[in-house]
């Protein structure tokens, strides 16, 4: 499969995931700020995976590269598995953090730096549920008040 035709297919599923969103607000009737926070959350999937899909199409070029040499192709590989490990890991994070009885949440974690940020849907976030979530990115990620940051919106 081409580059070209990748690039198609990866923009099309965003677009797709985009409509697909809206749709189910616009046709549910919620609120407007609930509307608001629903939509800060799936804008920052979109863009975390928009980025994303840049950053493995770009390794994916200097993988099929034949001028790249063995030092290029070994770092490239290994970004590779380190953001797809990345994306694993946020996945499943974000899950545990709803399994705890948040609406909804979005965790992003840096690629060099290996900070790990939290945003939460929770009109009422108190201290005892900063230590929630810290607690999970503890056990889960091997994260440190140092290395990561929570913050809630409603």
């Amino acid at each position: 499969m081409s580059k070209k035709k990748k690039i198609i297919i990866l923009s099309c599923m965003i677009l797709l995931l985009a409509v697909t969103a809206v749709f189910n607000f616009v046709l549910t009737g919620k609120k407007e700020e609930t509307v608001a926070a629903a939509n800060y959350f799936t804008q920052c999937r979109t863009e975390r995976s928009s980025l994303r899909n840049e950053q493995f199409l770009q390794l994916d070029a200097i993988i099929a590269s034949a001028d790249a040499d063995e030092e290029a192709l070994s770092e490239a590989l290994n970004l590779k598995l380190k953001l797809t490990g990345i994306m694993e890991q946020e996945f499943r994070l974000e899950n545990l953090i709803k399994s705890r009885g948040y609406e909804d949440a979005v965790v992003t974690i840096g690629l060099t730096s290996g900070k790990i940020n939290v945003t939460v849907k929770d009109a009422d976030f108190t201290q005892d549920d900063a230590v929630i979530i810290y607690t999970i990115l503890a056990e889960e990620a091997g994260a440190t008040p140092e290395t990561a940051s929570v913050q809630s919106i409603s």
